[in-house]
């Protein structure tokens, strides 16, 4: 049988991410990456009698009566992406336009935050927006770089704005309560959409090419007109009131108010007459399809991380990250590159299973708040989901965008998105009390 042991925890480690990067290289689904890797180190190792003890782990991780909100955020975003929810928030967030210039592309903003705020989910927003603020944009005669960013950076602010399923398998991942998290990344999440408003208005004013008015006839339509689309207002801000309502103020969990949030949106596209059996059945196999693969990834990384503790390797990192250097800001900012390294490769999914339960406890040791450190990798996957070769949200806006938009295009435009996201990272690390205000 193959001898692993021999090598050491440093030549097993090294030996673990070889392997792992050379099966990602030939295309390998990462969900089966780490459970390959996770069996060969364990039988390796260890022998036959450490496979048990992986399951264990696995059937503990899957079994979080919290992980049951994740299929539930999932099936809401499906049903919006189905539904004209979207489109009718689009219109009647209008009436900010008005005559302001960038006033589109700060309506595009404020309806990116109400929809991640209905379900977490950031792919069908991207789209979404795709489908109804870019061309919006385009026709109005908006800087084609900058609508581009404005779709792409908004649409991925489900990622800080609760309910956020990055969030929640973050406090899966560290054991740490995901209503604290919601409430940290709140004030973080608003601040960064600030940012990018204010950039749009910026910009607006100061080359008014890149953002004009509405033409005469849409600016001039009358305040009646204009306020009966707020109509479209009422039923999502009802869902989101009870959905955050709900758990802010101690009467639901998490789960429960994932479960609240999905009756809501089902009722709302039935008040709509919008609710058909196909709506549901595709709604629910797209959830299907993207839950089996968080749970395909959660229990290869689940196995992997277990194998690799069992190794000593968790004592292994906290040794050479603490050996970076004295002062802990050093070896947090370490693991924040770590971190945005991986993001330019890797499923935020797979990141955060792979390093949270390795990182948590070494952020606890060096007396970090983990509610804060949850808020910081929040923060910085929104970095990766934009961040090329891979980042996803140009991806998805590719799937909708005219043809004429290029991936390198759209990559280029988030460069100054990317920027606001270091620069509220890096105030969020300068100044905790933005994310623990609440305390």
């Amino acid at each position: 049988m193959l001898d692993l042991q021999s090598l050491g925890i440093s030549g097993g480690s090294i030996a673990m991410f070889g392997m792992l990067l050379a099966l990602l290289v030939t295309g390998m689904p990462l969900a089966f990456v780490t459970i390959l890797v996770a069996l060969i180190f364990a039988l390796g190792w260890f022998g036959p009698m450490a496979v048990p003890i992986v399951t264990t782990r696995i059937y503990s991780f899957i079994m979080q009566y919290v992980f049951v909100s994740i299929p539930m955020f999932v099936l809401m975003a499906s049903i919006l992406d189905r539904s004209g929810i979207a489109r009718d928030l689009f219109n009647a967030m209008r009436i900010v336009a008005g005559r302001l210039r960038g006033g589109v592309g700060v309506q595009t903003l404020l309806v990116s935050v109400i929809l991640a705020a209905m379900s977490g989910i950031i792919g069908g927003e991207i789209v979404l927006l795709g489908l109804l603020a870019l061309p919006q944009m385009l026709r109005l005669g908006y800087d084609r770089r900058l609508a581009i960013g404005i779709v792409c950076a908004g649409g991925a602010l489900g990622t800080m704005i609760p309910p956020s399923i990055v969030l929640i398998i973050f406090g899966l991942s560290a054991n740490v309560s995901i209503a604290e998290l919601f409430t940290a990344s709140f004030l973080p999440g608003l601040m960064l959409a600030s940012f990018y408003a204010a950039y749009v208005l910026i910009m607006g004013n100061l080359f008014p090419d890149k953002a004009p008015v509405p033409t005469e006839e849409e600016s001039h339509t009358s305040l009646k007109e204009k306020l009966i689309p707020l109509r479209g207002l009422i039923l999502p801000l009802l869902v989101v009131v009870f959905v955050l309502g709900s758990i802010y103020g101690g009467i639901a969990s998490v789960t429960e108010a994932s479960a609240i949030g999905v009756v809501g949106v089902i009722l709302s596209t039935l008040v709509r007459g919008e609710l058909t059996m196909k709506m549901l059945i595709d709604s629910s196999l797209q959830t299907l399809r993207t839950c089996g693969m968080i749970v395909w990834i959660g229990v290869g990384a689940t196995a992997l991380i277990g194998v690799y503790n069992l190794m000593g390797g968790i004592d292994f990192i906290e040794s050479l990250l603490l050996g970076v250097s004295e002062k802990p800001i050093f070896v947090l900012l370490t693991m924040m590159v770590i971190l945005a390294v991986l993001g330019m490769f890797l499923d935020w999914v797979g990141i955060a299973l792979l390093t949270i339960p390795i990182f948590a406890p070494i952020v606890t040791s060096l007396g970090y708040d983990p509610i804060w450190f949850g808020v910081l990798f929040a923060l910085n996957m929104q970095v990766s989901f934009l961040s090329p070769p891979f980042g996803p949200a140009a991806f998805y806006l590719k799937s909708v965008a005219p043809p004429d938009i290029s991936l390198g295009t759209i990559f280029g435009s988030l460069l100054p998105f990317i920027g606001m996201q270091i620069l509220a990272l890096a105030l969020v690390i300068a100044f905790p009390q933005i994310a623990l205000w609440y305390r």
